[in-house]
């Protein structure tokens, strides 16, 4: 009895100093019913500053659409962002951390940049096309359903990463296209003390069209400092007939060099699906050409566009996985890579050359290592 009471006065004293402690930014079903001195913010158009009791309060025009309505209805829910011009989504003044991002644009979505800056930092820690970042590489609508990612009827993208900061945060989107864009926006926060041990939220968007011949792909190198790995989202476009996802997946770090530590054994597989996405092969009355689309609370392969036979020739998939319940942590350094690996009719592997771009999803401690410079607008186009 004597024991039983020790452990639970251990667990008692434990959870009151985690009670006392919380700051109610990793907020989940574990801990919601739980109070926090944190402070809700929202930045939109109609408040782009977050303040309180600021939203809301732009003037209708004589001739907007709520112009019989007046102050308070809905006049600014949107902004446009002219060709060539950066727009200022978020500047906020910490600590804090972005809880959720909801925003649907119109226009190519590989031509809006996103970006993320966390206190004073110049090089951005998050450096995608708007689209990648949201699981739609292709630029077209897909239904994507995570804990982390949402994409929703009809272009409602939602990121549900948190992205702690300790004195600024700041995002922007920069417009390349030749046409200007029109974007509504949401960004949910919270005002709070972040933690010692907390990470910094970052993204990286890599593409290579076509892949050499027995090359690899590499999804991320030359991350340094002490970190976990988070996720992966890939836009592979297959130019060859047959099964393409044989490639193994591998992660080098803390000095690994020739040979990595974790090593998969296929892209279906890393992607958590098996036997080339395909159920419908073993019931060829269904469909015998159909890859089956899943998408999972931690991986999916949410999007598949077999071509129309006339000028949208190309098999194209969109997939994700989160590594949310097993972080890949690294303490040093990291790199990874993945085969483009097809299979032959005769039993053997084929080397591909495939269009894949990528985005990797990591926290770090500060500083990174400064992003390889993004693809110039001709080389992000699809085409």
């Amino acid at each position: 009895m004597k024991t039983i009471s020790l452990v639970m006065a251990m667990f008692i004293t434990s959870s009151l100093h985690a009670q006392s402690s919380f700051n109610g930014i990793g907020v989940g079903m574990d801990n919601l019913y739980r109070l926090s001195n944190a402070k809700s913010r929202s930045i939109s158009p109609e408040n782009q500053t977050g303040e309180k009791g600021k939203g809301g309060m732009d003037k209708p025009s004589g001739t907007g659409p709520a112009r019989d309505l007046g102050q308070g209805w809905k006049v600014t829910p949107a902004v446009y962002i002219e060709p060539g011009k950066t727009y200022t989504v978020a500047d906020i003044t910490g600590p804090g951390a972005i809880q959720h991002i909801w925003l649907t644009p119109t226009g190519n979505w590989r031509f809006s940049i996103l970006r993320m800056y966390w206190d004073d930092e110049t090089n951005p820690s998050v450096e995608v096309p708007l689209g990648d970042f949201f699981g739609m590489g292709w630029g077209e609508y897909a239904h994507l359903n995570s804990l982390a990612v949402c994409v929703n009827p009809g272009s409602a993208f939602n990121s549900y990463w948190v992205m702690p900061f300790r004195k600024k945060c700041k995002i922007t989107i920069e417009n390349i296209a030749a046409e200007r864009v029109r974007i509504f926006y949401q960004v949910d926060y919270t005002l709070a003390e972040v933690p010692d041990d907390a990470a910094y939220f970052h993204a990286q968007y890599r593409r290579t069209n076509p892949v050499k011949y027995k090359d690899v792909y590499t999804i991320v190198d030359n991350i340094k400092g002490k970190g976990h790995f988070v996720g992966t989202y890939m836009a592979w476009g297959v130019h060859n007939n047959g099964w393409w996802g044989e490639g193994e997946i591998k992660f080098y770090m803390d000095g690994d060099k020739e040979f990595p530590t974790i090593n998969g054994t296929g892209t279906e597989d890393y992607f958590c699906g098996s036997y080339d996405f395909d159920t419908k092969k073993k019931e060829p009355a269904l469909d015998p050409t159909s890859y089956t689309e899943f998408s999972t609370p931690y991986a999916g392969l949410h999007q598949v566009i077999r071509g129309d036979g006339h000028y949208k020739v190309m098999q194209r998939f969109g997939m994700y996985r989160w590594h949310i319940t097993d972080p890949i942590r690294f303490e040093n350094d990291l790199r990874i890579t993945i085969q483009d690996l097809g299979w032959r009719g005769d039993g053997r592997y084929l080397p591909q050359q495939s269009d894949i771009a990528s985005v990797a999803y990591w926290y770090q401690a500060e500083p990174h290592a400064p992003f390889p410079k993004l693809p110039a607008k001709d080389e992000l186009e699809i085409n």
